[in-house]
């Protein structure tokens, strides 16, 4: 059945990606330290994860560290390389249990070795799952758009590939996410109306929807509301308003 201009989109939502924004501010107005706001935060993932299967969502994305966070304190940066290190020693085995694969995308090079064994040791052993979570670590879009075009540049020095040849597929091909379908919903917590630098080449059709609460406090009921907001969009891909184009896309 053709879809009706003005009509919610009728195209599946399979990968939903988070800027989780607002953990310091929550933790200030409660005169608690930084720290405290990330480890409330991590129970958050919970609650996404459950939202995604309650919704039948395939992949979530977090932005968990992005490459302008090495610049904050000090003490900041190591709590939260700690966090995310307790955070893998103790979710793994849950989202074994939730048949969840795991997955990273970003530098690793700034990692301690011990860290970096743990994200290499943390995907191996949930490869097997059917759905997928992706976090984001010492990640930025530009970095991430440079690194595609200088393996592209090393095919072409080595004359496997002329520069006439580059396309967007080509480039897409190096992304870190083309294995898995470009987000269709990216959501922003904390009241903040921008993307800041995440998944720039993946964004580019995706719907922004920005919740005004903090990190901290987006549970089940704000994830739900997030996805009833998207399910009433209409999504075009730069097409006209038609029945007949839009159900192309479907």
């Amino acid at each position: 059945m053709s879809q009706k201009a003005g009509e919610p989109s009728a195209h599946p939502l399979r990968h939903v990606a988070i800027i989780m924004d607002g953990n310091n501010r929550w933790a200030a107005e409660r005169g608690l330290s930084g720290t405290v706001g990330h480890e409330v935060g991590v129970e958050r993932v919970r609650d996404v994860l459950d939202g995604c299967q309650r919704h039948n969502i395939d992949v979530v994305t977090l932005f968990a560290f992005s490459s302008e966070n090495w610049q904050r304190p000090e003490l900041e940066v190591k709590a939260l390389m700690s966090l995310l290190g307790s955070y893998l020693r103790k979710e793994v085995p849950q989202l074994l249990e939730r048949g969840v694969r795991l997955k990273f995308i970003g530098r690793r090079d700034n990692f301690s070795d011990k860290l970096k064994k743990l994200l290499d040791d943390s995907e191996r052993a949930t490869a097997g799952g059917s759905r997928t979570l992706v976090l984001a670590v010492d990640y930025g879009g530009r970095w991430e758009i440079t690194e595609a075009a200088r393996k592209l540049a090393r095919q072409v020095q080595l004359g496997r590939l002329r520069p006439e040849g580059i396309t967007e597929q080509r480039l897409e091909q190096q992304m870190s996410l083309v294995d898995l379908p470009p987000p269709d919903l990216c959501i922003r917590t904390a009241g903040e109306q921008r993307i800041s630098n995440f998944l720039l080449w993946h964004l580019a059709y995706s719907e922004l929807y920005f919740a005004d609460c903090y990190w901290p406090d987006f549970d089940g009921a704000a994830f739900d509301l997030a996805i009833d907001n998207y399910k009433q969009r209409q999504r075009r891909f730069g097409m006209r308003d038609t029945g007949a184009e839009a159900s192309k896309h479907a």
